[in-house]
């Protein structure tokens, strides 16, 4: 690792009395990033939370604009890109403090989705020193006929939380917009910024766009503090709201500060918030923050919590990144992580500073997030991280990109292609197939070029490609962007304010008079208008829980494989709570624990049914694949299967007759034939293919004055899906369909490696009765989401019926 030695650049006066008056010395990584940026050389900083990252990021900026005020033009000095349009927002105010305490003739300004117009306008016309925005918006930025002026004196670009942008299409987007910059403004120093990354020298090579980039590290920072609750009470079996230990989490609130209270998904935040609500016997100031919320209610909880006014947020990964509270004292996460570095980040929210340690607490929703939290625990105290290996960058992203270049200026190929190849995702990009996303985006593609919405560039005899027309540019910039989230209907009260969004498909289930929870309220819908549910406060305890596309985290491979070496190893069992442990041990006396590199298959009868349930430990995703499969080869093979039932830890298959010769039934070439046939009929592939059509252009969501509905969406996708199958199914489109199955919805890459490991290495049990470990996922078997004691009464009754047969047994 190239660790540059602390050097002193010399600082202003200003800044050395405004040090000084604070009683802060800078850092050593802080005026290594100093020194190298000002000397010219792209730099990558890693560095925990709380390390100081953001000032040394701009510390260049800041020093360059003050020495030389006398230099500046009304043009664009540096430009800062955050993933959250809340980080950008919070790191405005974090900089005009001390741009406002020295007297610094500073402008910083914001850019983000909710900027209004006329602001906008502004900015381009007279734009500030500083400008924090993210990667959409540069996108948008960079498509302008003016980009190239409105860019040309620009210095510094930093690159706030890079960690959690490289490896996903937005991440892919703002890498081709930096290579973009490379060109409007040679000259510029680019600064990432990172928490500490299992793989730095991939983001190194992001932040070189082609050049060296050299690495800093702002060392490991103090091991945090991390508790698992062992709840007094009985864990369930199954589930994922931890309404059990809610009481203790309340308690835990209750004895400290400031507390994040972090769940996985928007539904459990909703849950959590009113249980939480319910049990606050003493009126502390609670408050819920997540993706679907309005803009201004989130605007309004964080300045709350930057006040200080509030005791504890329930919050999604809205607040995952960078927002500086330091008067947090306590993080708590609601169900387990689901991957180590996702727990750092959010861990490292508690105590936002380099010399003290984050503490958290890891709330287990049932007895096998017991076993993923110690597991991931254990992992954090190590100091290991895990990450996905850097893959190329997506096809439909760079067809967006080119459109968007297109809609700045004519551009000639071979001087976009060596532009792109600039960016990391992209190096390795072939001229073929780049000349092949190039041909779709001018002409549809081959099965597509007959068809005249769908040309929307032109070629001129010197082989210059420039946008068709105006609309094929207005088009792009009302639908850029890579995110692509599900059909959303607004929320608002009737005779009053927006309260958020809700997706589509929810609000299609409600009938008029139905109640649902929705930003920490009861709410009973009304009816629609226009593309807006109007609802009207309410109260009721058999309220509806809004659930979300899209919202679980997939459990990682690394946090999975610690997971099945947990379960080999008995030594490490000794630390799991009492309940856990028994249970445990009932599956040894009933069945077997799993190995850590093979696969337990258990069968065994249960009514007229037999069953098949096995513990890959690979993801509910990579489950729900596997399911589809087997079911296909246990169709051919005669048993006869009705069902299955994936949960993050394993799979369930029920038949009509008991499967037999499993070493076939889970041999590799399932992912040939077998593949195939059932991708040809996948709601699943049609629904990727749909989200690639969207980001690609090919598909407009948003028109001038409309919307489409989900509906039409999906309904146009469809239909070009079966066209492109049919007639040209080497089309771009489909090929970056394929890419995004490999890792998305159908994570067929992650069955591939799991089938490769487990080859030979399958242990079968024939049992007469249901296993322990088998019971979790038995419960989710036609289970309808019922929350209150009715779901803790059933698991208790099926948890406790096969603890007294064990015991009457032994």
């Amino acid at each position: 690792m190239d660790v540059i030695a602390p050097q002193s650049p010399a600082l202003s006066s200003a800044f050395d009395d405004w040090f000084a008056r604070r009683g802060w010395t800078p850092r050593s990584h802080q005026l290594a990033v100093l020194a190298a940026a000002r000397a010219g050389g792209h730099v990558l900083l890693t560095a925990p939370t709380g390390g100081g990252k953001t000032l040394a990021g701009f510390l260049p900026s800041l020093l360059d604009l003050a020495e030389r005020p006398a230099e500046r033009k009304a043009r664009l000095h540096t430009l800062y890109l955050s993933p959250l349009k809340a980080l950008a927002i919070d790191i405005r105010r974090n900089l005009e403090t001390p741009v406002n305490e020295m007297g610094l003739p500073i402008r910083v300004e914001t850019r983000t989705g909710d900027t209004p117009q006329a602001r906008r306008q502004r900015q381009r016309n007279n734009p500030p020193d500083i400008l924090l925005t993210t990667p959409e918006q540069l996108s948008l930025m960079l498509s302008y006929r003016d980009s190239d002026r409105f860019f040309a004196d620009l210095r510094y670009v930093v690159i706030d939380e890079l960690h959690a942008l490289a490896g996903v299409k937005r991440g892919d987007l703002l890498a081709l917009g930096l290579a973009r910059l490379t060109t409007l403004a040679p000259g510029a120093t680019r600064i990432g910024l990172s928490a500490t990354v299992a793989r730095p020298a991939a983001l190194t090579r992001y932040v070189g766009c082609g050049a060296t980039a050299r690495l800093i590290s702002g060392g490991p920072g103090p091991r945090p503090e991390i508790g698992i609750l062992s709840s007094r009470t009985r864990v369930p079996w199954a589930g994922h709201m931890a309404r059990h230990a809610l009481p203790e989490v309340m308690a835990a609130i209750d004895r400290h500060a400031t507390s994040l209270v972090f769940v996985n998904t928007r539904a459990q935040a909703e849950f959590v918030f009113q249980e939480l609500w319910r049990l606050n016997q003493d009126n502390l100031a609670i408050a819920l923050h997540h993706g679907s919320l309005s803009p201004e209610q989130r605007r309004k909880v964080e300045a709350a919590m930057t006040r200080g006014d509030l005791r504890a947020v329930v919050c999604t990964s809205t607040l995952d990144l960078g927002i500086d509270w330091g008067a947090v004292d306590l993080v708590i996460q609601i169900g387990a992580p689901k991957g180590l570095s996702r727990l750092v980040q959010r861990i490292g929210r508690a105590n936002h500073r380099l010399d003290a340690p984050s503490r958290a607490l890891l709330v287990p929703s049932n007895r096998f997030e017991v076993l993923e939290c110690q597991a991931a625990a254990e992992a954090v105290m190590v100091g290991e991280l895990d990450g996905d290996e850097p893959r190329p960058g997506t096809l439909d992203v760079l067809a967006q990109h080119i459109l968007g270049m297109a809609c700045a200026a004519p551009f000639r190929p071979d001087a976009l292609y060596d532009e792109v190849r600039r960016a990391q995702p992209y190096a390795g990009l072939p001229r073929e197939t780049f000349d092949d996303v190039v041909d779709f985006v001018a002409t549809g593609g081959y099965a597509l070029r007959r068809y005249e919405r769908y040309h929307r560039l032109t070629r001129d005899a010197d082989g210059c490609y420039a946008v068709a027309n105006g609309l094929v540019a207005r088009q792009y910039r009302m639908n850029a962007g890579a995110i692509v989230a599900e059909p959303m209907l607004k929320v608002r009260l009737k005779r009053g304010r927006e309260l958020g969004q809700i997706e589509e498909w929810f609000i299609e289930q409600l009938a008029i008079g139905d109640t649902f929870i929705f930003s920490g309220e009861v709410l009973r819908f009304e009816g629609l208008r226009e593309m807006t549910a109007i609802v009207t406060r309410a109260t009721g305890a058999d309220a509806k829980i809004p659930s979300y596309y899209g919202g679980k985290f997939p459990l990682s491979t690394y946090l999975a494989a610690r997971v099945r070496e947990m379960l080999a190893e008995p030594e490490r069992q000794r630390r799991l709570p009492a309940q856990v442990r028994e249970w445990l041990k009932l599956q040894r006396w009933r069945s077997v624990l799993p190995a850590a590199d093979g696969l337990l298959v258990e069968t065994f009868p249960r009514g007229d049914k037999h069953y098949l349930v096995a513990y890959p430990f690979e993801g509910r995703l990579a489950h729900q694949t596997l399911g589809m499969l087997l079911t296909r080869r246990m169709e051919r093979a005669g048993h006869g299967p009705l069902g299955f039932v994936a949960s993050e830890y394993a799979l369930a298959v029920w038949s009509l007759r008991e499967p037999d010769g499993l070493d076939a039934l889970f041999e590799e070439d399932m992912l040939g034939d077998d593949l195939e046939a059932w991708l040809a009929e996948s709601n699943l592939m049609k629904r990727t293919f749909r989200n690639v059509a969207v980001i690609a252009g090919l598909i407009d969501r948003r028109y001038p004055g409309q919307e489409k509905s989900g509906r039409q969406v999906t309904f146009n996708s469809d239909l070009i899906y079966d066209v492109l199958r049919r007639y040209q199914p080497d089309h771009v489109l489909l090929r970056a369909t394929y890419a995004d199955a490999a890792t998305g919805l159908l994570d067929i890459r992650r069955v591939a490696d799991m089938l490769a490991r487990i080859q030979g290495r399958i242990a079968h049990r024939r049992l007469d009765r249901v296993s322990p470990l088998a019971v979790p996922l038995m419960l989710e078997i036609g289970k309808e989401p019922v929350y209150g004691q009715a779901m803790e009464d059933l698991l208790g009754e099926a948890a406790d019926d096969l603890i007294d047969e064990a015991t009457r047994l032994l």
